[in-house]
């Protein structure tokens, strides 16, 4: 840090210690990143704070955006630091565009669910203002989550009757059959996903006790066929492994009342050579229809471990370089 260039200094003050800590992290992690990513040197004396360096100002916003999700009742951690910190990177402000002030609902552990980057603040808000929402982006962005999350908040808010989730099951014509049990023992595999996601946010009994009353349908996407669905909030997970035909197929099933979301990765397709994704089609067939929106995720949208959004790039870049 000797050679950091001192033309800027910037200085606040933090009276609050419990807050100091959050801000600067468990052995002070949080403030190597920021030291690391605007070239400053960040100095402590009793309750104040002292940025040195070239971006020491760019430096300091990222501190009074830290600090205000910690001041909010948030906890940090690396993800959402250096989250805030691609974003002052980027001309954005984190708190301005109230990216986690939404809270979508509250899970049977008292958890609150909330949009967390964005492009997940972006999608949330497709889900609220249009009947039809495409979520497209990599593994680890929220695409199903979040959906399931505002099927529940449009449940319980009585907006809808009916939460139905639905996936394409992919390969199921040569290995359903040495699967043991009946058809829905046999398709279960395949909609795991789903059922952890409700069982997160709900609670197994709760998501027993709909499924019994039929509020709650978990099916594959063969099974929608020939139905017209009024006031439900549908969901088709995995979409990028419909055929053009399975998804004109759902797309059409859903009547008055109804709340549509299709999620998919279209990087991520296993249909057989020579079957065209009826994701990757449905993008430029419905561009531009009122009442139909896309949201598109990105590796700055992952909020799993942040080794996945490195993997995602890494893969990017691979497949750029072939």
């Amino acid at each position: 840090m000797e050679n950091i260039e001192k033309n800027e200094e910037v200085r606040i003050m933090i009276d609050d210690p419990h807050e100091t800590t959050e801000l600067f992290g468990n052995l002070d992690k949080n403030l190597k990143i920021i030291n690391e990513n605007f070239n400053v040197n960040i100095t402590q004396r009793q309750d104040e704070v002292i940025i040195r360096g070239k971006d020491a100002t760019k430096a300091e916003r990222a501190l009074s955006e830290l600090r205000r999700i910690i001041n909010s009742g948030e906890t940090l951690d690396t993800q959402k630091v250096n989250y805030v910190i691609r974003l002052e990177k980027e001309g954005i402000s984190f708190s301005e565009n109230n990216i986690n002030k939404d809270i979508i609902c509250v899970t049977y552990q008292g958890k609150t669910i909330r949009p967390k980057t964005l492009g997940q603040k972006h999608y949330t808000d497709n889900m609220k203002n249009n009947d039809v929402v495409f979520g497209i982006g990599p593994a680890g962005t929220g695409k199903t989550y979040l959906a399931i999350a505002m099927a529940i908040n449009a449940f319980k808010n009585k907006e809808v009757n009916k939460i139905i989730l639905t996936r394409p099951a992919v390969e199921a014509g040569e290995r359903l059959g040495f699967l043991p049990g009946d058809l829905q023992d046999k398709v279960d595999p395949y909609l795991r996903p789903l059922y952890d996601a409700l069982y997160d946010i709900w609670g197994q009994e709760s998501v027993a006790r709909y499924r019994e009353r039929e509020m709650i349908e978990i099916v594959p996407l063969a099974y929608m066929r020939g139905r017209t669905l009024d006031t439900s909030f549908i969901i088709l997970d995995e979409a990028q492994n419909t055929t053009r035909e399975q998804m004109k197929m759902f797309l059409t099933r859903f009547g008055f009342g109804s709340k549509v979301v299709v999620t998919g990765d279209i990087t991520q397709i296993d249909l057989p050579k020579g079957k065209d994704s009826g994701l990757k089609e449905v993008v430029k067939v419905l561009k531009g229809i009122d009442g139909i929106a896309f949201s598109f995720l990105k590796d700055s949208d992952v909020v799993r471990h942040q080794l996945v959004q490195k993997i995602i790039n890494a893969y990017e870049t691979h497949k750029g370089k072939k």
